[in-house]
């Protein structure tokens, strides 16, 4: 039984903390909880950064996870524009940054999450020069697409990944010329493979998107601190108003790697090391979100996984699992993109190299099947694309770990129910 006099702390502000913590009080916790953010704004949910609220289909308040007046109602100590420097595992304590007030814990959860890598070249320090990762970054990025459709501007993304199609779409509905360069043959290569990724090249080709695949920029060129054009490793300068670097994300390790917890190596994907309860290497410390990287057992390995449903369930998992109760997080990773009249959800775990077959189930050319990564038969990963309704049965494929019949798979006239018993 938890004791009411424990403290309990959060260190991050993001989705998977303000879920945390309202599972602690949801489960009956009746200590202290404690949420420390380095962010003034409350703690918000991300996709809406490259998606409605960037698109300015939605307000701003909709991405907040609690009304404002939420953490006091609930007894939750709110630090917003604060950060932890520093962890004392034999103490117990997290020290605050700015005037190093020290605060006890018993039980600490990390969900510092993660942080834009930067482009290493000339030019990054130009004024329009952009990242996306915060509710500060889609607000300034909302206005540079606004100018940049309004003047026929132009933005190179450095990028394929899904946050750089993601912002091409947005920019090209601003009305902005986009150019996105690339070192892979496709977009998503490291996701989808060379089988799926043209699908999205070609749909962004509709749309006007510029491609530059094989190649990677090595300058930006400016004069009197604003953009002028961005340079690839082929000599050829893109006209640009506006560099967006899409590059990836970093897991932010730095405060757990100084209090000595362990971090997985980059092969791994980096972040903390947590077992299937998401406790790290010190049993009163745990990590969830896109800071965690923990044991995805059906698949054979272990990984860190940025997307919104992680966040969302491994706060409460991280939780639950902090109160002593019996918690296994083993849930199949699942995401989601909307990209013009293009909605997709990806359930599952198929890097390239992990699978030996790919099955399309109904007419990609048309934009409307689902496709599934096999291995020996087995379905890794399933990705539906303007199909709707099929995530559960995807994942159930999924879960089975059995041998499926890929004539059944690939015939839409099949239930997916059917295929497993």
């Amino acid at each position: 039984m938890v004791d009411a006099d424990q403290t309990f702390v959060i260190v991050g502000g993001g989705l998977a903390g303000a879920k945390a913590a309202e599972t602690l009080r949801a489960e009956g916790f009746t200590g202290r909880v404690i949420l420390i953010s380095d962010e003034r704004d409350h703690p918000y949910e991300r996709p809406p950064l490259s998606k409605g609220y960037l698109l300015g289909k939605e307000e701003r308040d909709s991405v907040f996870v609690h009304e404002p007046a939420w953490y006091a109602q609930n007894d939750i100590e709110l630090h917003l524009g604060q950060f932890v420097d520093r962890i004392d595992r034999t103490a117990k304590t997290v020290r605050f940054g700015d005037d190093g007030t020290l605060v006890r814990y018993d039980k600490l959860l990390l969900v510092t999450g993660a942080e834009p890598r930067r482009l290493d070249i000339p030019g990054t320090d130009l004024a329009g020069v952009h990242h996306l990762r915060r509710l500060a970054h889609a607000e300034r990025l909302k206005g540079v697409l606004t100018s940049l459709g309004r003047d026929n501007g132009h933005l190179v993304i450095a990028g394929a990944g899904w946050i750089g199609l993601e912002i091409a779409a947005a920019a090209r509905e601003y009305g902005a010329e986009v150019t996105v360069i690339d070192p892979s043959p496709t977009p998503l290569h490291h996701v989808l493979g060379p089988e799926l990724g043209n699908v999205f090249a070609e749909l962004h080709r509709e749309h006007g998107v510029r491609f530059h695949f094989g190649r990677q920029l090595t300058e930006i060129v400016g004069q009197d601190g604003m953009v002028l054009a961005a340079r690839t490793d082929d000599g050829e300068e893109h006209p640009a108003h506006d560099v967006l670097a899409a590059i990836g994300a970093a897991p932010r390790v730095g405060l757990a790697e100084a209090a000595g917890l362990e971090i997985a190596g980059r092969a791994l994907g980096g972040g903390i090391v947590v077992d299937e309860r998401l406790r790290t290497s010190d049993p009163d410390i745990y990590a969830a979100g896109d800071v965690a990287n923990f044991p995805l057992a059906r698949f054979g390995t272990r990984a860190r996984v940025e997307h919104w449903a992680n966040a969302l369930n491994g706060g409460p998992a991280a939780a639950r699992s902090m109160l002593g109760q019996d918690v296994t997080y083993d849930r199949v990773p699942y995401f989601f993109t909307d990209q013009y009249d293009l909605g997709m959800e990806y359930s599952g775990w198929a890097p390239p190299g992990s699978y030996d077959q790919v099955v399309i189930r109904g007419d990609a050319g048309k934009r409307e099947f689902i496709a599934f990564w096999l291995a020996e038969g087995r379905v890794l990963a399933g990705m539906n694309v303007n199909v709707w309704d099929v995530t559960e049965q995807i994942q159930k494929l999924i879960r089975s770990q059995a041998q499926v019949d890929t004539e059944a798979l690939a015939d839409p006239h099949a239930p997916l129910d059917d295929l497993v018993s």
